[in-house]
């Protein structure tokens, strides 16, 4: 197994008067090659939650295993987890610092103590899979739009060769183009490299589209862990946590409702098309 979490829970400001049960004994397990999306209302704990994965946060209780070793185990490398379970957080301008953005992608590799050649080559591969064009490469970070930052900060972790990629809201303040050119290039990653990703996203759409697995947080606890279509089944429990269902769902249970024999458990719009075309042609032939 490659990600494992056993037992784990979180409490901030432990054993004081302010103290916040964030997370409530978590058994999770992802395979290499997942596409996993985590959902849950703000304060849920899906942040705390992704945190554990690269040994950001240290569970209170409980385990975080890594290819079945603890990461908290005595003398574990931790900049080694970090190189293999890369995270990129919502804003990526926090994660950029360097004069140019080859530079800038090159950083992880020298941590690695790579060659100057072999930094370079896997900046300049990471760059160009996450179709930052060449042009960009000597440009500095910070004069780029939201959706380029966000391209160089995903390949900052890309060159460090990981074998899990997190990334939390990586499609937040982007249009819908913006939106859909990231996450196609995201998805691209897990099925040309590999690559296992574990997506956050407040978008209900962006998870359905895309996620193989959703898992959804609520209260510190993992309230549903199953494909997109069987969570969003689950549309009114969504609902009473703060969440909802992608509006095609809705739409579906509308058309539903007039009689139009549609398959309700629809969630992309793809999904939607074919069953309300069948359901028209189903309807000509009476």
């Amino acid at each position: 197994m490659l990600l494992e979490l056993k037992n784990v829970s979180y409490t901030y400001n432990k054993d004081t008067s302010f103290a916040v049960n964030a997370l409530e004994n978590i058994n999770l397990q992802i395979s290499e090659g997942e596409f996993v999306g985590v959902i849950g209302h703000t304060g849920s704990g899906k942040s705390t939650l992704i945190q554990h994965f690269n040994g950001l946060m240290k569970p209170t209780d409980g385990q975080v295993l890594y290819m079945g070793e603890d990461i908290w185990q005595e003398k574990y490398d931790l900049q080694a987890l970090r190189s293999g379970v890369g995270l990129v957080f919502q804003y990526p301008e926090n994660q950029l610092f360097e004069t140019d953005v080859l530079t800038d992608v090159m950083f992880g590799p020298k941590n690695q103590k790579l060659s100057p050649e072999e930094c370079r080559e896997r900046a300049v591969n990471a760059l160009r899979r996450v179709g930052l064009k060449d042009k960009y490469f000597t440009a500095s970070p910070f004069d780029l739009s939201g959706g380029q930052k966000r391209r160089v900060a995903i390949a900052g972790v890309l060159a460090m060769n990981p074998k899990v990629l997190i990334l939390d809201e990586p499609t937040a303040g982007l249009d819908p183009h913006g939106r859909d050119e990231i996450l196609g290039q995201i998805r691209k990653l897990r099925d040309e490299m590999g690559i296992t990703i574990i997506l956050v996203s407040h978008s209900m759409e962006d998870v359905a589209e895309y996620a193989d697995r959703l898992i959804v947080v609520n209260d510190g606890k993992i309230a549903f862990d199953d494909t997109p279509k069987a969570v969003f089944a689950h549309y009114k429990e969504l609902e009473a946590m703060g969440l909802a269902a992608p509006q095609i769902t809705y739409l579906m249970h509308e058309l539903k409702e007039r009689g139009l024999d549609v398959d309700i458990n629809a969630v992309t719009v793809s999904e939607a098309k074919k069953s309300i075309e069948k359901a028209l042609a189903g309807r000509k032939k009476h």
